[in-house]
């Protein structure tokens, strides 16, 4: 069983079937999310959606960024530079997509020999020598020979399994929140509109079908999350009504939103726990077991290459799941360890500390704008430095 069916739980069941694994995804939402933020996808992750058969799918729903670009108060230009490195340095193995339409994409490769069970969730989980069995939210009660934690920063089977969130949870002081509107003005075509303030930062990026998303993330030393997205708004309201450039425009199109994303920007650490993300007949993928957090720009792709490095070492186990488990941590536990260290520079970037911060930080952007900067700068983050087996 996989809990979970954002980016790490359908990309495991995709390669499960591929190897002749049987699985059944259950998710707590009652149909596929939409929504989320802009995500950048590139590194190991692009690289197995190449092998899914999916690059094509992506690049026609995804975009190609022209400029990253500061403005202040009234709009102008404080800092800028062309988006067009990323892809550069990738290898032209890089793109800019909404995450549900990467999580959507991933799910329509499912066949129909894997399960999908909607609206309902774990409640409990006990395991012996043979299989788990799992008791859900609805009340009903299947048995398993494994099950899989792919649930998010918030897991359920995570706290289940492996105890309370806040053991695991690092809160890194910034909440972030994204949504979309239709037929915002001004736009600007594949360009990436940030108004950044100290401790805070709104953003917009114009899609296709007269779309807007919109990115909004700022320091809070509360980790609360407002319980529902009325609360969530009004919090938004009050930390950016009087703030300059398109706010006020952009808070009117919030009130319109159906579809709010809002969440505290954490990471998940369990390196104090001697099976890491292993529990018996249970472990975890994605977010679950190790959220890099927003700021390192690749949790959907290093999803996905967990999923696929689990996959494979449970098929060539054939059957010894403690030995593939170990393996899949062994494997890829060091370099995420290296990744959310890295994160760690970017919150800067989101919600800066200081005025001297946000100005070497936009002096760091019109730098971006010469190509050996933008190597130098970049080129390190971008090399995903993990061999992907064929299994």
């Amino acid at each position: 069983m996989i809990s979970g069916a954002g980016i790490a739980g359908p990309t495991l069941a995709y390669w499960l079937a591929h190897y002749g694994i049987q699985s059944t995804i259950v998710e707590s939402a009652a149909k596929l999310r939409t929504g989320g933020y802009i995500i950048d996808f590139w590194g190991a992750g692009f690289e197995i959606a190449e092998r899914m058969g999916l690059a094509d799918e992506l690049r026609s729903k995804g975009y190609m960024l022209r400029e990253v670009r500061v403005v202040d108060a009234n709009g102008k230009r404080l800092a800028s530079f062309p988006a067009e490195s990323f892809a550069r340095i990738a290898q032209g193995r890089y793109l800019s997509l909404p995450r549900g339409e990467l999580a959507a994409s991933i799910f329509g490769k499912l066949g129909s020999d894997v399960e999908t069970i909607f609206g309902d969730s774990i409640a409990g989980i006990e395991q012996n020598d043979k299989c788990v069995r799992a008791t859900f939210e609805s009340g009903s009660e299947r048995e398993f020979d494994l099950v899989v934690g792919a649930d998010g920063l918030h897991s359920r089977v995570r706290k289940v399994v492996f105890g309370e969130e806040n053991r695991f949870e690092k809160y890194l002081g910034i909440k972030a929140a994204a949504f979309e509107a239709e037929g915002y003005r001004p736009r600007d075509e594949l360009v990436y509109v940030m108004y950044t303030q100290v401790g805070q930062q709104i953003a917009r990026f114009s899609m296709r079908d007269d779309r807007t998303m919109f990115f909004v993330t700022f320091a809070d030393d509360d980790p609360a999350i407002p319980a529902n997205p009325e609360a969530q708004k009004e919090l938004l309201r009050k930390r950016f009504s009087s703030s300059g450039w398109e706010s006020p425009q952009i808070l009117q199109a919030l009130e319109k939103s159906g579809d709010l994303y809002f969440d505290r920007v954490s990471q998940i650490k369990m390196d104090s726990r001697q099976g890491l993300w292993s529990e018996g007949r249970v472990t975890l993928a994605g977010d679950a077991a190790f959220c890099i957090s927003l700021l390192g720009g690749q949790g959907s792709a290093l999803a996905m290459v967990a999923a696929y490095i689990l996959a494979g070492q449970l098929h060539r186990a054939q059957g010894d799941y403690a030995a593939a488990f170990a393996r899949y941590q062994a494997l890829f536990g060091p370099f995420i360890r290296k990744k959310q260290k890295a994160a760690l520079g970017f919150a800067g970037t989101f919600a800066p500390k200081s005025k001297f911060s946000l100005f070497v930080r936009n002096q760091m952007f019109n730098l971006m704008a010469i190509p050996w900067v933008v190597d130098w700068v970049m080129g390190r983050g971008f090399a995903d430095k993990i061999a992907l087996p064929r299994y």
